[in-house]
């Protein structure tokens, strides 16, 4: 089957399995009333193309006060009055086809920027291997971005967890754990997948949330890593 990179696809698998439907932030498909139901219920929503990478048109929306939003996209930022003139507006940059509309995570932040963590699972060749965590890191967003894509700088994980002054270390084992089996379910539904990089985030409360899997993700970051261990870990498991 061929493997498709497609957020909502995505999304669906993973909300059918029981155990992964709590760590995913609510999602719907971008409509109108879609559109206005998330603002209605959520003070701040992401709009994100089904198919996207890197972060790019990757659009944050705040309900500012009666019927006005602030809309950052990148660090540009504009003021709509209503929900119609922001569906005006997707449409004028094509940004209406194809996006999905998610509650918005406030995740833990480094310096009053927000990071995520990265984490690399793979399985040898053949559907009935084990999947395993290979590597992981910390994405720490750049000055005035909300995005991690846009990185300032990329470190360890448990270094990361010390810097944003959360004092549980066995989140990393928790979220390697809900990468695994994120994994598990999408290689029930793809067998030939033998590698995902999970973008896991830890919003303000420390509760652990799924961003999204990347069936091909940016190995490069792991070079930049004093340990280089993980980066050869992650090879020996491309060729087997």
């Amino acid at each position: 089957m061929l493997i498709k990179r497609d957020k909502w696809l995505q999304y669906r698998i993973l909300r059918n399995a029981s155990s992964l439907a709590g760590r995913l932030p609510e999602t719907q498909l971008l409509k109108k009333d879609t559109l206005t139901k998330m603002l209605l219920q959520y003070q701040s929503i992401v709009l994100k193309p089904r198919n996207g990478s890197y972060g790019r048109d990757i659009i944050f929306i705040k309900r500012n006060g009666v019927k006005t939003y602030r809309i950052q996209n990148e660090n540009n930022v504009v003021i709509m009055r209503d929900t119609d003139k922001v569906l005006q507006w997707l449409h004028k940059g094509n940004k209406s086809h194809g996006y999905i509309v998610q509650k918005r995570l406030y995740l833990a932040q480094i310096g009053h920027k927000p990071f995520d963590i990265r984490i690399i699972v793979q399985r040898k060749e053949g559907s009935s291997a084990t999947w395993n965590v290979t590597g992981s890191y910390a994405k720490v967003a750049a000055q005035g971005y909300l995005v991690t894509n846009v990185t300032s700088r990329t470190i360890p994980v448990l270094e990361a967890l010390k810097l944003a002054r959360i004092e549980d270390p066995s989140l990393l084992v928790k979220a390697e754990h809900i990468a695994l089996s994120s994994a598990k379910r999408l290689g029930e539904h793809y067998p030939t997948l033998r590698q995902v990089g999970f973008d896991i985030g830890i919003d303000r409360k420390h509760r652990i949330w799924i961003i999204e899997g990347n069936y091909k993700p940016d190995l490069r970051p792991f070079r930049l890593l004093k340990d280089s261990s993980m980066h050869r870990k992650i090879l020996w498991y491309k060729k087997h």
